[in-house]
């Protein structure tokens, strides 16, 4: 059973899916088996979405990789053994990690590493008590760079969307570990599309400061709604048409798959989420170069090694505009701008035309 909002039209109210376990160490939550009445003025085509969603058999399951590295609920995947450097993802702190293993023909990490390639993904894991303090130096200069060290071999970064900053503070800190940088669909300045609206983001973090000091993360549901209050249609729009899809068609098990890992979110520290929506989103403190990370400033033109930046064209996530700045200012840098969406780049179903063949025959090239 795939589980959705408790109450509709709330974006608020989205929870984790239970059947997406694979990479997930969350507490666990108590799951009502059976949906809530329906108001009688129900938009009767979500109502019919929402239940075939809920009750379509698909189940994510796929073999767990080894795990090289520990520490806290974080993990460094391994899922190959090329002979070439490896190849370390970073995702976003307030996604799941295995958005990049989705599922079968869904998965960069799998068909990389079927190509030779040695790909090692970082789940960043629940946070805990001790992240729940973490700051965003914390997380860079300290986990990220402790599983950096942790492989024998020096890497090459590849970040997705938020973790593409991640990366790149990380590649600047570690020139002597990191050999290469690819930043796949990663903002740079907030404030290049909407400023008002990328303010917004960044005022809100008054409302949520009780929230914040209260459980030391901006919870999962708080996350989805901030950044679906923008377009609220588009919850209903996506579940309005996959109610009307043949059930049985790989379309509609690409839905569920996505839909079950958007579902399972995960909080945001809130030393993170005060550095994010106040400084990245309302002072758009990287654009501005003013973004620091253990007293330095992140500076993407003092990058010097070989990089991949990929911009898709139809990013709605992270629009062009906020992404292209890094092709720019970093010395060299290949830029590769495909006719694709944030999410459809990494997992749809020209995924591998879009971004994962790109990609290699840049890293075959280093």
């Amino acid at each position: 059973m795939h589980l959705t909002p408790e109450t509709l039209p709330s974006p608020a109210c989205w929870t984790v899916s239970p059947n997406s376990n694979v990479g997930s160490q969350s507490p666990q939550q108590n799951w009502s088996q059976s949906p809530p009445p329906i108001p009688p003025n129900a938009d009767a085509a979500l109502i019919a979405g929402i239940a075939a969603y809920r009750r379509h058999p698909w189940q994510r399951d796929l073999p767990e990789p080894p795990s090289l590295w520990e520490e806290g609920d974080s993990r460094l995947l391994a899922y190959g053994s090329g002979a070439d450097a490896p190849v370390l993802f970073v995702p976003s702190l307030v996604n799941r990690a295995y958005v990049l293993d989705l599922a079968p023909g869904r998965s960069m990490m799998r068909w990389l590493a079927g190509q030779g390639v040695r790909p090692l993904l970082l789940d960043w894991g629940w946070p805990g008590p001790l992240e729940r303090s973490f700051t965003l130096t914390d997380y860079i200069a300290g986990r990220l760079e402790r599983a950096i060290l942790a492989v024998e071999a020096s890497v090459i970064l590849a970040g997705y969307c938020m973790g593409g900053l991640l990366a790149l503070a990380a590649a600047l800190r570690r020139p002597d570990r990191v050999r290469g940088l690819a930043l796949l669909a990663t903002p740079w300045d907030f404030h290049a599309v909407d400023v008002a609206q990328a303010k917004r983001l960044g005022d809100s973090l008054q409302r949520f400061e009780p929230l914040l000091s209260a459980t030391g993360t901006l919870p999962v549901d708080s996350l989805q709604a901030l950044f679906t209050v923008p377009n609220p249609g588009s919850i209903a729009a996506k579940y309005r048409a996959f109610g009307r899809m043949d059930q049985a068609a790989a379309a509609a098990v690409d839905f569920v798959a996505l839909e079950d890992w958007a579902n399972d979110g995960v909080p945001l520290a809130a030393p993170v989420a005060r550095e994010t929506l106040g400084g990245w989103y309302g002072a758009n403190t990287p654009g501005r170069g003013a973004w620091r990370v253990a007293g330095a400033v992140v500076d993407p033109a003092q990058l010097a090694m070989p990089a991949f930046v990929a911009v898709p064209g139809r990013d709605r996530i992270v629009p062009p505009a906020s992404a292209l700045p890094l092709a720019r200012l970093i010395r060299g840098a290949v830029l590769h701008q495909p006719t694709a969406g944030h999410i459809g780049m990494t997992v749809g179903p020209q995924a591998q035309s879009a971004l994962w063949s790109p990609l290699l025959d840049w890293l075959r090239g280093l």
